[in-house]
């Protein structure tokens, strides 16, 4: 009997990278992600030899074979100069500026492989994006918009076609740094935010990085709040917030509502000009391991409530609204499944 064929996935951060894999008809290989260093105080060629090291011990670990492997994806932040090479990343040396790593990494897998490998690269939350759509949606050919808020906004939309919508700048949907709806809002102060930018980008108002900001303006409806009278750390004070939610406590339930209404706004925005059949909401508040499911329904609720006056009737009636389920495997899944959806015909 023939060995089914596969397609790897490489999601690379700047200081871990995972490897997981598919089967031709898109189904996980295995839910346990293969994890190494990136190494990437080695320099270059020590990551590509992390990546090549992390394939091979998935393979190992699941029985698999080089013979088997039809083409490899790699999920990798940007922002890029152009297809597969980096430009300055704000996590990884200057060193790595204007460096082909698409081709290395290609040339290192057929060396390995014996033959030609392909490989396809996209920036890491988009081919999260297309995990995380293609579980979602099954077998209908329909877009779907992923939101993704950790420590920034991770945006993606994923057409019917299965891939990414990645611009011709290698910029698309890079929606965390449109701005916020702030007359909508309440008109809070125009929060900074890593980009640069000036004008309120959402990400600051839905994210990790705009809490310290967000925890400041709320302390002031709530004089008399134990954090308001701590001398802890402000990391330390904002990390504390989703335990204290999930416990009732009316501040950071307030911080957490004012997040998940600046995300439906955001959301609308969105379907408004991409029409999705489906809205994912991904992050640590939606994550079922570190959030109980009375939060992470109150949540999804604000998002989608936020969003829903905003929208056509037909989009009111329409689009869902569902929370992510594949967690780390998002990123190594949307990476093979890029991978298998751009392969040559010849190949």
């Amino acid at each position: 009997m023939p060995k089914p064929d596969i397609y790897i996935g490489t999601d690379s951060g700047a200081t871990t990278s995972k490897t997981g894999g598919i089967y031709a008809d898109g189904t996980p290989i295995s839910h346990e992600l293969r994890q190494s260093s990136t190494n990437s105080v080695g320099g270059t060629a020590a990551v590509i030899a992390g990546w090549v090291e992390g394939v091979k011990g998935f393979m190992a670990d699941n029985e698999l074979s080089w013979d088997q492997v039809r083409g490899v994806g790699l999920a990798l932040p940007g922002p890029y100069q152009d297809y597969g090479i980096l430009d300055k990343s704000a996590n990884l040396p200057d060193s790595f500026i204007g460096w082909n790593f698409l081709a290395e990494y290609k040339a290192a897998l057929s060396a390995e492989a014996g033959r030609p490998i392909h490989v396809a690269t996209g920036n890491d939350g988009d081919l999260g994006g297309v995990g995380e759509a293609h579980a979602v949606r099954g077998d209908r050919a329909v877009g779907v918009v992923l939101l993704a808020p950790g420590s920034g906004l991770g945006c993606a939309y994923v057409g019917a076609d299965g891939l990414h919508l990645a611009g011709d700048n290698f910029a698309g949907m890079e929606g965390g740094h449109m701005p916020a709806a702030l007359h909508l809002l309440g008109n809070p102060p125009v929060y900074t935010c890593g980009c640069g930018k000036g004008w309120g980008c959402i990400e600051a108002y839905t994210t990790i990085s705009g809490l310290p900001q967000l925890l400041r303006d709320t302390l002031k409806r709530y004089p008399d709040h134990e954090l308001a009278k701590s001398d802890a750390p402000e990391k330390e004070k904002v990390l504390s917030l989703r335990t204290r939610a999930q416990k009732g406590d009316e501040l950071a339930l307030d911080i957490f509502d004012f997040q998940a209404k600046a995300l439906g706004l955001h959301a609308a925005n969105l379907i408004i000009a991409l029409d999705p059949a489906y809205v994912v909401i991904g992050g640590g508040l939606i994550d079922p391991e570190s959030t109980t499911a009375e939060f992470r329904q109150r949540y999804l609720d604000g998002i989608r409530n936020a969003a829903l006056p905003y929208l056509f009737p037909r989009q009111r009636e329409h689009v869902q609204f569902v929370p992510a389920t594949l967690g780390e495997l998002s990123q190594c899944i949307g990476a093979a499944l890029v991978a298998r959806q751009t392969l040559p015909v010849s190949a």
